[in-house]
């Protein structure tokens, strides 16, 4: 089993994540990541392994990775799509810098998922700008 690390452009926060796919599923099932290079160790990502999503500077929530399959960009430049599970699962939330693409993640280095009943009640409705300070100081 090998995991994905990838930024997550556009959302400032995992509810608008979660609108964007919503609407995608939708729209044009089944929920897919499309991303120009097929990963090479596609075998290993769909044997359990998910995308760890980083939304504004942080790795905040995963989803399982279902299957990899060849796609195509609406222009029909091929590409790969990841199909994925909708479920977004939050996880401890790290810092992460900006990079472009996405990187192999191994399972040992992987956040570990957060229970619902351990997250922040109330989190999701403070401000972005609160939440950020609060995750950098390990408090959220």
């Amino acid at each position: 089993m090998l995991h994905l690390l990838k930024l997550s452009v556009g959302p400032k926060d995992v509810g608008q994540l979660r609108d964007i796919q919503a609407r995608r599923a939708l729209v044009d099932p089944p929920l897919r990541h499309q991303t120009r290079m097929m990963p090479k160790r596609a075998a290993e990502l769909t044997e359990g392994g998910s995308i760890y999503w980083v939304v504004a500077g942080f790795v905040q929530v995963r989803q399982r990775i279902l299957d990899i399959i060849e796609d195509a960009w609406d222009d029909g430049t091929r590409c790969a799509g990841l199909i994925l599970d909708p479920v977004l699962v939050p996880v401890a939330a790290r810092q992460v810098k900006a990079f472009q693409g996405w990187r192999y993640l191994a399972p040992e280095a992987a956040p570990a998922d957060v229970a619902a009943s351990n997250a922040a009640e109330g989190a999701e409705e403070m401000p972005e700008k609160l939440r950020a300070e609060l995750r950098a100081l390990g408090l959220l």
